[in-house]
């Protein structure tokens, strides 16, 4: 297997993880009703609804029109499946390894890029994969920033934790400004499989508009929350420095205690009406059973009415007052939006407010 490609460093992420240049030639692939394609070397395992119909040999396989989509712990469990005896040594893991539990803004959890290391039916599986755990709209947002940060979804790397077949499992997916988990909701107490992280640069240091950052709009959405705050209100949302920009910063707290900002439930009805109208942007990019587990853990801990929501001066890039670095938090519940100097967003939701297990 050829080595990855060195890429330069980014300062403000981890200095271990480097970003590839664009050089992936994306692989032609057919659109189904489920959005996969597999040939016939895999299709012992295809979890379709509906029987197949006959294919020739070495030809792409495409389900009945009439198949029902498939979630992504489908294909998570038919890439398990189709793996070789190797690649399982290689990327496949014990559930309880440390790195299942780890999220940062840069890192590949294995050293095998996709698009290097699994075959071509591989690599789509696991594409229908990264489908089934977001939207339409959050899929095509995530190929600008996979394509600006590291030259593509090749060059992006993922590993399984535990075995489908057995109980509690989990895949993973990262690289530069992506770290994305699926696991059937065998993990306890976490939704979104764990802390989760995105992110975007169009160029290292944006301008203070982020032109064409996919993820922008929610920072716009957060300041009109801002601007929508009366002046006492403001003293309390808005603070001078940010947390760190690192996984610590978004340990959940338990209760409501210790948290800095202003309290959601200080805020108008039509204050109120814009956060959650903001929440609404962050969650529209991932798939309704995960936002609907994120709203239940929000239910479970006080809802919007237990969180905070806080601004922050250090990072306003521009000087213009429309605040690069943002969060809301609450007991069991962190969204940490940083836009500066390009975005990074850190999030942690759980049914309870304790480190995620």
């Amino acid at each position: 297997m050829p080595e990855p490609k060195k890429p330069s460093r980014c300062p403000c992420c981890d200095p271990t993880v480097e970003t590839v240049e664009e050089a992936l030639t994306r692989r032609r692939f057919l659109k189904t009703a489920s959005g996969a394609v597999v040939t016939a070397a895999g299709l012992g395992a295809l979890p379709w609804s509906l029987p197949p119909k006959a294919w020739g040999a070495g030809m792409p396989f495409v389900p009945p029109e009439d198949a029902k989509p498939r979630a992504a712990e489908d294909y998570v469990k038919l890439l398990f499946e189709n793996l070789k005896p190797e690649q399982r040594r290689e990327i496949c893991f014990p559930i309880d390894h440390p790195l299942r539990k780890k999220v940062s803004n840069n890192w590949h959890i294995v050293p095998q890029l996709i698009k290097d290391y699994f075959t071509a039916d591989q690599q789509e599986i696991i594409r229908s994969i990264f489908k089934g755990v977001t939207t339409e709209d959050g899929y095509e947002r995530f190929q600008k920033q996979m394509k600006d940060d590291s030259g593509g979804f090749g060059e992006y790397s993922c590993a399984l934790f535990g075995s489908p077949a057995e109980g509690k499992y989990q895949w993973v997916m990262t690289g530069r400004h992506l770290t994305l988990r699926a696991d059937g909701n065998t993990i306890d107490n976490v939704a979104l499989g764990g802390p989760i992280f995105y992110g975007h640069a169009v160029t290292f240091n944006e301008k203070p508009d982020h032109p064409g950052n996919v993820w922008w709009h929610q920072a716009r959405l957060a300041n009109e929350v801002f601007q929508a705050l009366d002046g006492k209100q403001r003293d309390k949302a808005l603070l001078e420095e940010p947390p760190a920009d690192e996984e610590a910063s978004v340990r959940l707290r338990g209760s409501v205690e210790n948290i800095p900002g202003l309290a959601v439930a200080e805020l108008a009805a039509d204050q109120k009406a814009l956060l959650e109208k903001t929440l609404k942007s962050l969650l529209a990019m991932l798939r309704e059973s995960d936002v609907n587990e994120v709203m239940e853990c929000l239910k479970k801990n006080g809802g919007l009415e237990s969180a905070r929501v806080s601004f922050y001066k250090n990072g306003d890039l521009g000087s213009d007052g429309i605040w690069d670095i943002w969060r809301v938090e609450g007991p069991a519940f962190v969204w940490f939006f940083r836009g500066a100097p390009h975005v990074h967003t850190w999030v942690n939701v759980a049914h309870r407010g304790q480190e995620w297990i």
